[in-house]
């Protein structure tokens, strides 16, 4: 019986013993209990050691605000406390206890001073325990919990009792003695946890009947503390290299479930630190060794003389170790942001709300920190990616969203940002840059009209409420007219489509007469419906708000040209050259414009390969962008793998560019073999190109072989259906070819497509003369000369029109 008796009392001290070690105090009084029923009422002094402990813990989870705050706790306000306080008076009164269970209740007195802001009464109970030189090996665990706790307690009590010390010098040595506590009480702690786990986990293995179900283990206030605290310590006294360093070393301990929301905490710290406060120059790779003033740190950051057992670390062979502050800051957000998303809270529930108002606060902190740092990179692909993973957190929350096009904007995911900002409207209607961010890609990347006007209806719909950014709506959609009309294949519709753009631009104009953009974007459609004086006036209106303006400078260029003022359009382009060197545009323009007086008087013919923009106007039409996909998918399957292209497609499509501008000149020059060359050279680089196709049609014609020119002008037309240029040289050579009444119709189909073109109606008068039409090839023959007087040496739609 009595062995019996000694088997069940083994049993409840070492459940007691695990209950303190995993801090499951309300379990406490009932194990008391059970194991002295009579505890209350006798003057068990072990007995009363753990209820007075159990008290001080629930009156610590009940207080943890007041704590963080630095608010002290008052006994006389808290019952638990003062019954706590009674309790261990008691035991240290009477001092009958076994030497350690009185040095364990020193400790848990000493964290009692330290909640009722007695601080140098805490730092003499650890003094009387004597903790620096107790020693952990072969103790429970619970104690290496309190020993963790007293480090840090009395290195926040020697913080927090330093404003009567005098000497600087005895001040410095009190701040070094609380580091030194700090760093005793993070490393002792570190090991507490994954011993800890260790045994949790064992005990949950082995499913012994005489434990209860194993329970999820938080850090308490104290417990996190004991963390951070030494890393803290060091950033608040300026000391970054050891901060970083101390903080690298607890990111590197082995994680454990409890610690999990505290890892995700301290990666972002560190991010922080490393984008903020550390240059590049000071970094140093975390498997290198560290600053020179860091050596010393090692000495004594571990208390070898209380625990020998070390703290589990991360460790491997051929681990990626970062280069800069940069990819470590984003290896941690990275980390971070995967920790984050895991624990997010999505549920909707009423009493889940203040759990999910901390998660996204937490991810968001996480995601802006990951947009700064990948940024700096241009990785906003990758940042894309991260935030479409945060959309399961943002629920009505504009700030994700907003992140969220932008960063796809960034990437060249254009449709997908339009998508994106559409829910931004819905979630800010009152915000005019959403809307104009949005017709600002449907009118640019995207090229999509309809949806470009809707956008800017939208933000002239607001009228006063869209404040200063009511006159970029109007501009926005006089762009959008501007740009249909330059669709259109109807001439009423593209007369009732100019003269709606002529109106936005103008009430944009009167909403913000100061705007250079808006005088610019109003000169050119101006000048697009051939009123070349006031767009003349208009466009130096906007040099002298912006002297240096590019698309001003070229507007006014082909405007003087225009009006056959080809040396003052020179100057222009002279000017702007001198301000933007590498502008191959101005480069071309220039040659053209040398070209010009002489051209007119015999062949006609001048550097006219078309801007980067549309090939045949310069807007970016449906169809050009159409043709322009197909062609680099074409050339890309016919090219030999051997000679892919490396780097941005834009400096291929700029040497492109000036191989055709070469073969122009060669073919202006009649040398005939060296245009070929060159035409062969930019057929190397986008063999299915429809300007490619075009010139060598051209080459063609100049050579005589008039078959294999309409050939290759219909290859090049079936590439690029809209092709008003391929159709006028196609229509010149089918006449040519006797084959006049498709001649006719082709031209009449240029004509249709660009109906501005002088070139394009006199072609079509010399077909209609040709088959005896002379009174419609003489109405022909009229519209090109009023056309051309008004011409200007390239299209006025080389201009790029866009917000």
């Amino acid at each position: 019986m009595a062995s019996r008796q000694s088997l069940s009392h083994l049993k409840l001290e070492a459940e007691i013993e695990r209950c303190r070690a995993e801090c499951q105090w309300e379990r406490i009084p009932g194990l008391v209990r059970q194991w002295n029923p009579k505890a209350q009422e006798s003057t068990d002094d072990f007995a009363n050691l753990l209820l007075a402990e159990a008290l001080l813990e629930l009156c610590l989870r009940e207080n943890v605000a007041k704590l963080k705050d630095s608010i002290p706790l008052v006994a006389s306000k808290e019952p638990k406390l003062q019954e706590a306080k009674n309790y261990l008076t008691g035991i240290l009164n009477r001092g009958k206890l076994l030497p350690k269970h009185i040095t364990e209740a020193l400790l848990i007195m000493g964290k009692l001073h330290y909640m009722e802001g007695s601080y140098r009464d805490a730092v003499s109970m650890y003094a009387r325990a004597g903790i620096d030189d107790i020693s952990l090996d072969d103790e429970p665990l619970y104690l290496m919990r309190l020993m963790t706790e007293a480090f840090l307690i009395k290195g926040l009590s020697l913080e927090r009792s330093t404003a009567t010390i005098a000497s600087r010098a005895r001040l410095s040595e009190r701040e070094e003695e609380a580091i030194a506590c700090f760093e005793k009480a993070s490393c002792i702690g570190q090991v507490y946890l994954q011993e800890l786990e260790k045994s949790t986990n064992s005990a949950h293995t082995r499913g012994s009947k005489g434990s209860s179900p194993s329970h999820d283990f938080e850090l308490g206030y104290f417990l996190e503390a004991a963390l951070q605290c030494a890393y803290a310590a060091h950033f608040k006294r300026g000391n970054v290299l050891k901060g970083i360093k101390e903080l690298r070393d607890v990111l590197r301990v082995v994680e454990t479930k409890a610690t999990q929301n505290f890892k995700m905490a301290a990666s972002k710290q560190l991010a922080e630190v490393l984008l903020h406060s550390l240059s590049e120059n000071c970094y140093w790779s975390p498997l290198k060794a560290p600053q020179p003033e860091l050596h010393n740190k090692d000495a004594h950051s571990f208390p070898n003389n209380i625990l020998s057992l070390k703290p589990q670390t991360h460790t491997g062979d051929n681990l990626y170790c970062p280069q800069d502050n940069i990819e470590e800051a984003l290896l941690l957000l990275l980390i971070s942001e995967s920790m984050a998303n895991r624990d997010a809270v999505i549920s909707r529930a009423p009493e889940q709300k203040e759990d999910r108002a901390v998660s996204l606060q937490n991810a968001s902190a996480v995601y802006d920190l990951l947009t700064i740092t990948m940024a700096r990179r241009g990785q906003y692909a990758m940042l894309s990616e991260c935030l479409e993973r945060a959309m399961k957190l943002a629920f009505g929350e504009f700030h994700l969203w907003y992140q969220l096009a932008l960063s796809m904007i960034s990437c060249g995911k254009f449709a997908y940002a339009v998508s994106v900002l559409k829910e931004c409207c819905k979630l800010c209607p009152s915000d005019p840059t959403i809307p104009l961010l949005a017709a600002k890609v449907c009118i640019g990347p995207l090229h999509w009209l309809e949806e470009g006007e809707c956008f800017a209806k939208l933000v002239t719909e607001m009228g006063e409420g869209a404040g200063d950014f009511l006159a970029k709506g109007f501009l926005a959609l006089g762009l959008v007219y501007s740009l249909q009309a330059s669709e259109a294949t109807q001439k009423c519709a593209q007369d009732d489509l100019s003269k709606k753009a002529l109106q936005a631009l103008q009430r944009a104009h009167e909403l913000d007469p100061e705007d250079p953009q808006i005088i610019l974007y109003l000169s050119l459609q101006l000048g697009l419906v051939r009123q070349i004086s006031k767009a003349t006036e208009h466009i130096q209106e906007a040099l002298k708000l912006r002297k240096d303006d590019l698309h001003s400078l070229h507007l006014l260029a082909l405007l003087l040209s225009a009006q056959k003022q080809y040396q003052h359009a020179i100057d222009v382009i002279d000017m702007a050259l001198s301000e933007y060197p590498e502008n191959f545009g101005d480069c071309e323009k220039e040659s053209s414009l040398a070209e010009a007086p002489l051209t007119r008087k015999h062949s006609g013919m001048f550097l006219a390969v078309p801007d980067a923009h549309d090939p045949e106007n310069g807007s970016q039409r449906a169809s050009s962008i159409a043709a322009s996909r197909l062609e680099q998918a074409m050339s890309e399957i016919t090219m030999h793998s051997s000679t892919q292209r490396q780097g941005p497609m834009q400096q291929w499509v700029t040497l492109e560019h000036i191989w055709l501008l070469a073969a122009e000149l060669f073919m202006e020059q009649q040398e005939l073999k060296e245009a070929g060359f060159c035409l062969h050279e930019a057929g190397s680089l986008f063999p299915t190109s429809h300007t490619v196709l075009y010139m060598r049609g051209r080459l063609a014609e100049m050579k005589g072989c008039l078959e294999e020119a309409k050939q290759l002008y219909d290859e090049a037309l079936a590439v690029n259906p809209d092709g008003g240029k391929i159709m006028h040289s196609l229509g010149l050579v089918l006449t040519r070819l006797e084959r006049k009444s498709l001649a006719e119709k082709v031209l009449r189909d240029a004509v249709r497509m660009q109906s501005t073109s002088h070139e394009a109606w006199n072609g079509l008068g010399q077909v209609l003369q040709e088959e005896g039409k002379h009174e419609a090839a003489g109405e022909c023959f009229l519209t090109a000369l009023d056309l051309e007087a008004s011409s200007p040496i390239c299209p006025f739609t080389v201009i790029p029109r866009e917000l």
